[in-house]
């Protein structure tokens, strides 16, 4: 019988897996004419074909008529995704790990001080102090390089972050269960988005392969959907918020490092440094130190009173 201590590590492990997968797959779409409009409807559509038998089995439906799933698919299923994906068109996979994935907890935070008035800690101002050094440095390293500092690409990752972060800090508010949030994100995401889709959006779903587009469905429309947030979930059971929120940044920066030789990816100089700067920014390593000496602290208080 496994401890929860190894169950967690399990679970972070299926989550670190498909948060890099997706990176990598999302980049894959575009080398494989996978339009984001398509990817996004294609998605939306097959989790709402799973959950919603589900949901009617269980009668447990209820909870879609409220007003807090409908705005978190919007910001979290629409917003996200849509911006996200046309992101991967513009710039390699590294870009994301800086400008999505390493900013998130920036945004984050920032939703949380805008939105409901949460302070900054002392941690979250060393981690802005060193994501902007990083980013400042990266942007003189690469204009530079090529002339130009930043992309449109980067600007849409950018955008992904902060709708991210305000989906993150309306769900702790409204403290709605994973299994609410995920059906109501996926539900509500494919009502609003597929009418659109069909009538004004433009569809290229034959330029694709078959089998290209039923891999990137099923992985993004499964996988990502409902698996990893499940997985996430119940990993921070085990293992706490930070523990297993730290492990799992590090997903999105390993499948940076490896779309160079499994997708050709340019890695420049510039870049490595932006990776640095933003992952130690988003990891914060200083906290595990700080958690080590209070540990330290308490044993040496506990071994004082025997």
């Amino acid at each position: 019988m496994m401890s929860s201590r190894t169950q967690g590590y399990i679970y972070v492990l299926i989550t670190m897996c498909i948060w890099g997968g997706f990176t990598l797959s999302t980049r894959l779409s575009v080398k494989w004419h996978i339009e984001s409009w398509d990817l996004a409807a294609l998605r939306f559509l097959l989790a709402f074909c799973i959950l919603i038998p589900i949901l009617i089995w269980k009668k447990d439906t209820a909870f879609l008529w409220k007003k807090e799933p409908i705005i978190l698919a919007v910001i979290g299923g629409l917003l996200y995704c849509l911006t996200c994906y046309s992101a991967f068109y513009y710039v390699p996979a590294a870009h994301a790990a800086i400008f999505l994935n390493g900013c998130l907890p920036l945004c984050t935070a920032l939703a949380g001080f805008i939105l409901f008035r949460h302070p900054f800690d002392r941690h979250t101002w060393l981690s802005l102090a060193i994501m902007l050094s990083a980013i400042t440095t990266m942007s003189v390293l690469m204009y530079q390089e090529t002339g130009t500092a930043f992309g449109f690409g980067d600007f849409l990752f950018f955008m992904s972050a902060i709708w991210w972060g305000i989906f993150t800090v309306l769900l702790r508010h409204w403290k709605l269960s994973a299994w609410h949030t995920m059906c109501g994100v996926a539900i509500w995401s494919a009502i609003i988005y597929i009418p659109i889709y069909l009538l004004f959006l433009p569809k290229n779903l034959s330029a694709p392969e078959p089998t290209h587009l039923f891999v990137q469905v099923l992985f993004h429309g499964i996988f990502v959907v409902i698996v990893a947030t499940l997985t996430y979930v119940e990993a921070i059971k085990r293992l706490g918020a930070f523990k297993a929120g730290s492990i799992v940044t590090l997903a999105p920066f390993i499948a940076a490092i490896l779309a160079v030789p499994l997708l050709d990816e340019p890695l420049s100089f510039a870049i490595i440094c932006g990776l640095i700067g933003i992952g130690i920014g988003a990891l914060q390593p200083w906290r595990w130190f700080g958690r080590k000496d209070a540990l330290a602290q308490q044993l040496e208080q506990h071994k004082a009173v025997k």
